[in-house]
């Protein structure tokens, strides 16, 4: 059996993955934003090892969340699941940056980075990624007027580059992304029209499953099938230019 830690699980997919590997026989630590949504998720899955509790909208918070993670222990998988979605306004958090993007993209980036490195890594994208492009010469919104849809759109690309880089650079690790669909979460909104059973199937196999199918790396998913991201997500020279961007951010270098 896995150990798995999920980012952003107190409620959600997030949530329904978490009880979904607890319910077979994996060990389970969940995340919250705050004591609140983690007392409400202790009594959602009272079985979870452990609940980890933090912001991820600051790079402080993003940090003590690996911090935290790390003093657990080694884990199997990591599935980086947190994420704010495309109703969001603009929003600057402490750190100057917009809300998502430094949740969406950032905090992915920095617990990738900082999170002792897994056997597996799991990254949710969405549907929207395959309809924008990258936007790394404004990816802090600072040209552009915003639009909340193509922020979440273009973060959760970044996502699936994230993934991409991390399989090409740590070649022993399994690094994957995929899309949920749209689904009738408190994120997607209650018009969704995607089958909300189906939507955290993939996640949980791909961080646990033994089945070969699941054991690949550099590959994007939906619904338990292979299918092509954005081609942006492949371009080797974007996902440098990505994760030197987030670099330069935070401070915070990705090892290789």
């Amino acid at each position: 059996m896995s150990r798995i830690f999920i980012s952003g699980s107190s409620t959600g997919l997030g949530l329904m993955t978490a009880e979904l590997l607890s319910g077979e026989g994996h060990k389970v630590v969940i995340h919250a934003r705050n004591a609140n949504r983690a007392e409400d998720a202790a009594c959602s899955l009272p079985e979870a090892e452990a609940i980890v509790i933090g912001d991820l909208e600051t790079m402080a918070g993003a940090t003590d969340v690996a911090t935290q993670v790390n003093a657990l222990g080694r884990f199997d998988a990591v599935i980086h699941n947190a994420a704010v979605g495309y109703r969001e306004g603009y929003c600057m958090t402490s750190d100057g940056l917009p809300h998502v993007f430094a949740v969406n993209t950032l905090s992915a980036y920095l617990l990738t980075a900082l999170i002792e490195r897994p056997k597996r890594l799991v990254y949710l994208g969405s549907g929207m990624h395959h309809h924008v492009d990258a936007q790394l010469d404004d990816i802090l919104w600072r040209q552009r007027r915003w639009n909340g849809s193509s922020a979440y759109a273009e973060s959760k690309l970044h996502d699936v580059m994230l993934a991409f880089a991390v399989a090409r650079r740590w070649t022993h690790v399994l690094s994957n992304a995929l899309e949920p669909g749209w689904v009738p979460t408190q994120m997607g909104g209650p018009g969704a029209p995607d089958d909300i059973d189906e939507a955290h199937r993939t996640q949980a196999w791909l961080a646990a499953n033994d089945n070969p199918e699941a054991r690949v790396t550099g590959k994007y998913f939906y619904h338990l099938k292979r299918m092509k991201p954005n081609p942006q997500a492949h371009d080797t020279v974007l996902q440098n230019r990505l994760l030197a961007i987030c670099a330069e951010i935070s401070g915070v270098t990705l090892p290789t």
